[in-house]
């Protein structure tokens, strides 16, 4: 079943960063390291383009990632105008202290005691904004959860006396165009658990696990992946684990739950659902109608 998930502040929350664009110098766009592309908020791009902002995009969670996909995520992201990426942890003071001059190179117009640097943090929910803020602040002044879409509201502070920082709300988009983009996103805990099923959410990842990391698997889990598919793979966890219900069921819910929390803890290891070489495929393959742009505002509209 396909993903969608648009709680209703997040029209308001786009409307409003829509108004704060036009005085922003530079959008700070937060991704996850392990979905960098699919994490990628297509009205964020469109709304920066609209106003011709630069952007610096922070690959988080990049600890989590496959290092090899991240260094050509990187190259990826750099070579677009306009654009500088950096591969972080939003968590670590060393990293976050970088942020500030990487935006100020990116305005370089905006470099002296009368203009002040004006910076906004935009992303989809859960990828570390919040976390970001605070660490930039070195105080707490943004809830941070581990549930999607914790930040409700726009928020400006002073980072000194030459620069500010707003911190916006997590955005989706109104209707995610390709299917394995809602199941990578869930996955990585972007969406509402109300909007998916896990059960489904944990084959998709089960079956890119045994594509791209078998030995993950075998590893972390110790039973033999021939001829399995993504459900043997919930089953042969729910086995393992002595996964039961009170009728002696397996219970493929918890064994669910259990594949998609040590992914998203990094227990299974460094891991990436994308790289540049897999969108590709994947947008080749698409159907024209899964290419065709959603029904939604333009920039010019909000």
């Amino acid at each position: 079943m396909p993903i969608q998930w648009f709680p209703g502040h997040m029209t308001s929350a786009r409307k409003k960063a829509a108004e704060s664009m036009a005085l922003t110098d530079v959008v700070i766009e937060v991704l996850d390291a392990r979905v960098p592309e699919a994490s990628s908020n297509p009205m964020i791009r469109e709304l920066r383009l609209f106003r011709q902002r630069p952007c610096l995009k922070i690959l988080n969670k990049t600890d989590l990632a496959d290092p090899v996909a991240t260094r050509a995520w990187l190259d990826y992201f750099n070579s677009q105008p306009g654009v500088k990426a950096v591969a972080l942890s939003c968590k670590k003071p060393g990293d976050v202290a970088r942020v500030p001059a990487l935006c100020q190179g990116l305005a370089p117009h905006r470099n002296d005691a009368t203009k002040l640097l004006r910076m906004m943090i935009m992303g989809i929910p859960n990828v570390g904004k919040s976390t970001l803020m605070n660490a930039l602040l070195n105080r707490r002044v943004a809830k941070v959860g581990d549930e999607p879409a914790v930040t409700k509201n726009q928020q400006r502070i002073d980072l000194s006396d030459k620069a500010s920082i707003t911190d916006t709300p997590g955005m989706m988009w109104p209707k995610i165009k390709h299917d394995s983009d809602g199941f990578m996103l869930a996955a990585s805990h972007a969406i509402g658990r109300n909007a998916v099923i896990d059960e489904e959410v944990a084959t998709f990842l089960a079956n890119l696990l045994l594509a791209r990391y078998p030995a993950l698997l075998v590893a972390r889990y110790k039973f033999d992946l021939a001829g399995l598919d993504g459900v043997d793979v919930i089953e042969a966890i729910a086995k393992r684990r002595g996964y039961r219900l009170k009728g002696g069921d397996l219970d493929l819910e918890k064994a669910a739950i259990t594949l998609l929390t040590d992914y998203r803890c990094g227990t299974l290891g460094r891991i990436s659902l994308e790289t540049p070489e897999t969108r590709r495929a994947m947008l080749a393959n698409a159907s024209p109608a899964a290419e065709a742009p959603a029904d939604e505002e333009t920039a010019s509209d909000l």
